[in-house]
């Protein structure tokens, strides 16, 4: 079965009463080329066990499993059960779990699945829990490698530098954690139904925390009250999230070497440190 042929899919899900959920974020893959790169960008192979979140009909499964010794597919629609029990029979080293990645224990499953195995994430993403899906797989601390399909717009903040508009609290929570780079984009139309939106690719290496930061509960305290307010200078956003005299703020940020305006998208990593060492009178 070609789990990407358009009039395939329409049939097996015919078959089965199947029916897309909106509130799932459910879009199926409908060309061939997409569920192969990702896969070989993932980095599954001999000796990997490989993560998947929301499996759809299996199309990024199959060729997870052709690749990596073992797969083991998270699905929350139960209505998917039997569809993917069809397209997944001739691929013995795939497995599907019922249940919701936001709920589950992720370095349990691991442990129990992937005995002797290096673990990767691999998944395209439902739009609708793209953030807390990638959070928990980045604090899950299991894998060499999360790769992921997402919208695009997320896969921009993702990656984004210091100083663009698309740099954000969560660029930098997932560059303080990863390495992480844009690898492609998919149109809409390699999808079923077609989203609204291009969806890419990213994979994210994990990495070890940076050494500028030393107390990291303080340092992402700071990082979220500097884009709190967007538009406001970090002075103005940082006093009015931190609960600290502005007078001693504006001091931090003076002697960190940082203009009077600035706003907190241009701070990268090791000034956000900085300055949170500053704001505790370490420095």
């Amino acid at each position: 079965m070609d789990l990407c042929n358009i009039n395939e899919i329409k049939a097996l899900l015919a078959r089965h009463g199947f029916h897309f959920s909106k509130s799932m974020g459910q879009n199926f893959l409908v060309a061939p080329w997409v569920p192969r790169d990702i896969a070989q960008a993932s980095g599954a192979g001999p000796g990997t066990g490989v993560l998947e979140v929301g499996p759809g009909i299996g199309p990024l499964t199959v060729q997870l499993a052709e690749r990596a010794d073992k797969v083991v597919s998270v699905e929350l629609d139960l209505s998917l059960l039997p569809i993917l029990a069809e397209t997944l029979r001739d691929c013995p080293n795939a497995e599907v779990v019922s249940g919701d990645i936001l709920k589950t224990d992720i370095p349990a499953l691991i442990g129990e699945k992937f005995v002797g195995l290096a673990p990767a994430a691999c998944a395209n993403l439902p739009y609708n829990i793209t953030t807390p899906a990638i959070t928990a797989l980045i604090e899950a601390g299991c894998f060499s490698s999360i790769t992921v399909m997402i919208q695009r717009e997320v896969a921009r903040r993702i990656c984004a530098a210091p100083g663009t508009s698309d740099y954000g609290a969560f660029s930098v929570y997932c560059q303080y954690h990863t390495a992480p780079e844009f690898l492609f984009e998919v149109p809409p139309d390699c999808f079923l139904p077609a989203p609204k939106v291009t969806s890419a690719v990213v994979r994210m290496v994990p990495r070890p925390a940076p050494a500028e930061v030393d107390n990291p509960d303080h340092f992402f305290q700071v990082v979220r009250a500097a884009f709190a307010l967007r538009r406001k200078t970090l002075l103005n956003s940082l006093s009015a999230s931190l609960g600290q005299p502005r007078e001693e703020i504006a001091q931090a940020i003076a002697q960190s070497s940082l203009p009077a305006d600035i706003r907190g998208e241009r701070l990268s990593i090791p000034q956000f440190a900085q300055l949170s060492r500053r704001l505790r009178g370490l420095v």
